[in-house]
């Protein structure tokens, strides 16, 4: 369990949205905002916070409720899988991913800027509607 001072600041954040800041919801948070380079699935987090009283469901609520407030993000990496991730200054929304094509681990990469003829890009890319994801191995499938 974190130390006190961080379990108010993960409870001011979730009050400060209009969350009620449960015992659930504040595992959840915490253990997205500890692991803020990997997104995760719902079922590894289930798996990672078995040892508390909640069930599956009340954890995929929770993920909801805090992609809903803007404090995490969904994602799809391209293998139908809803991966959350962290929200905060130092890791924003619309970054790029790594994925392996090997163990299909998933990590986030720094910004980056892709650059492309103008004449041939599509509209969605020139609106930046569009998520950036690198496929190869990774440094332990290689």
């Amino acid at each position: 369990m974190p130390p006190k001072a961080d379990l108010d600041v993960l409870r001011k954040l979730l009050r400060d949205r209009g969350l009620r800041a449960t015992a659930s919801r504040l595992a959840v948070l915490e253990h997205l905002r500890g692991h803020p380079e990997q997104p995760m699935s719902h079922a590894e987090i289930v798996e990672k916070l078995s040892q508390g009283p909640w069930d599956p469901a009340t954890i995929y609520r929770n993920l909801l409720d805090l992609v809903e407030i803007g404090l995490a993000r969904r994602t799809d990496v391209g293998d139908h899988v809803w991966r959350f991730e962290v929200i905060n200054e130092a890791h924003k929304e619309g970054h790029p991913h790594f994925v392996c094509t090997e163990c299909g681990v998933v990590a986030c990469l720094p910004e980056m800027e892709l650059v492309l003829p103008r004449s041939k890009t599509p509209r969605a890319v020139k609106h930046r509607k569009v998520e950036l994801q690198l496929r190869g191995l990774c440094d332990s499938c290689t």
